[in-house]
């Protein structure tokens, strides 16, 4: 048993090494997008192939990249270009020790019998959005600060602000840098003149949660000093979406982990691509819920399907968050963008004021007791955070990691 802050603070440093030992390498899944959606006006959308000459373009733009966009995106544009030029995996799986040619047949061969068309449509649609992420961004001045932001892409444009999560390298995790931005982030894009506000993120991933490297940097204080921080952070974080004055549209452009997804119940509107999946993984790690989701999820989805999630770590594909009312609507990989952009745009053009007064009446009612379950679900984390529990689940599952 773990029954000092010295004792605590040894299990944090192994749980550090562990992470330090994961190879990058053993991370690297690919499985393809499913094809269903919950809307029925995209239910029979077929995918097309891309034509030859937006392929040889896209190969060009790939080339013009300035900025990396880490390990795993190039794995998935190689493996897409070999799909879509040569057609399914049929060369002899690499040595073991041959680590950069396997994890490139690895990608190759997880796509499985996805056709050339197909592939050359994804392929498209990944470097289209790599170069939609270097695109220049202006920054939203409501208050005439020309502040740039380290871990976001915050811009104005056709009067919706955006906020995107900018570290495709990481899966967009959430740093204590990132969480800090994202609020002042939100508390500028709630004075400045546009009419909403869109949250997404860049690269494959919308969010992976939490960054692993927080729970390793332990100040002087030790351990408890480091749970009563975050534990403020975090209360700091969920209270600016509470008190969000205008409309805000989650746009999840994949993966979401965590407290990406239990904050979920304070937008207004969330659309998903069909490759999106939605995953709290709290009891596996000794922790609970936060985001008010322990009380907004059985409101949405009723207390058995939240139970689920919660409690048992139930990973929910875009189709099943739709069908339980944490997601309005799924759109297929190869339109959501274009798509999700026109509608919210014309959401734009509506009048700002009658936007945000209807918003507040409806959020004022639950305003109150929201901050409360904002507060009690903050207290019991921070008391998760420092037990023997917790410490030993997050240890089991960096362990259980490197066995990969």
């Amino acid at each position: 048993m773990i029954d000092s802050s010295a004792q605590l603070l040894r299990c944090v440093r192994v749980m550090a090494a562990a992470i330090r030992l994961l190879s990058p390498w053993r991370f690297y899944r690919f499985a393809r997008a499913s094809k269903a959606v919950c809307a029925p006006l995209h239910s029979s959308a077929a995918v097309m192939g891309a034509s030859v000459e937006e392929f040889n373009a896209a190969k060009e733009n790939l080339g013009a990249l300035k900025k990396d966009p880490g390990n795993e995106v190039k794995l998935k544009v190689y493996a897409l270009f070999k799909q879509a030029t040569q057609g399914p995996c049929n060369t002899s799986k690499p040595s073991m020790l041959d680590f950069v040619n396997k994890a490139k047949w690895d990608a190759w061969k997880s796509l499985g019998p996805v056709s050339q068309e197909e592939a050359r449509q994804q392929y498209v649609d990944l470097i289209s959005s790599l170069v939609g992420t270097e695109a220049p961004a202006v920054a939203a001045q409501p208050t005439g600060s020309t502040k740039g932001f380290q871990t976001l892409l915050v811009s104005t444009e056709d009067n919706i602000t955006t906020i995107r999560l900018n570290r495709p390298e990481k899966k967009n995790a959430i740093t204590v840098e990132m969480y800090n931005e994202l609020i002042e982030a939100l508390d500028l894009a709630g004075k400045d003149d546009s009419v909403i506000t869109v949250i997404t993120g860049s690269g494959d991933y919308y969010c992976s949660g939490n960054d692993l490297n927080n729970f390793t940097k332990i100040p002087e204080g030790g351990v408890e000093k480091l749970a009563k921080e975050s534990g403020e952070l975090l209360r700091r974080y969920v209270k600016v979406y509470i008190d969000f004055p205008k409309p805000l549209i989650g746009v999840i452009n994949g993966p979401a982990v965590g407290v990406s997804v239990t904050l979920l119940g304070l937008f207004d509107v969330v659309y998903a691509t069909e490759k999106a999946t939605f995953h709290t993984p709290f009891s596996q790690l000794g922790q609970s819920p936060e985001g008010c989701s322990s009380y907004l999820f059985p409101k949405i989805m009723g207390a058995a399907k939240a139970s689920e999630m919660l409690l048992f770590n139930k990973k929910l594909t875009a189709t099943q968050a739709c069908e339980v009312g944490l997601v309005t609507e799924v759109f297929p990989e190869s339109s959501f963008q274009s798509e999700v952009w026109t509608r919210l745009k014309a959401y734009a053009k509506l009048p700002r004021n009658s936007l945000a007064l209807s918003k507040q009446l409806i959020r004022v009612v639950e305003k109150e007791k929201l901050h409360a379950v904002n507060d009690a679900e903050v207290e019991r984390l921070v008391e998760r955070w420092l037990s023997d529990e917790c410490m030993q689940a997050i240890m089991s599952f960096f362990q259980a990691k490197s066995k990969l």
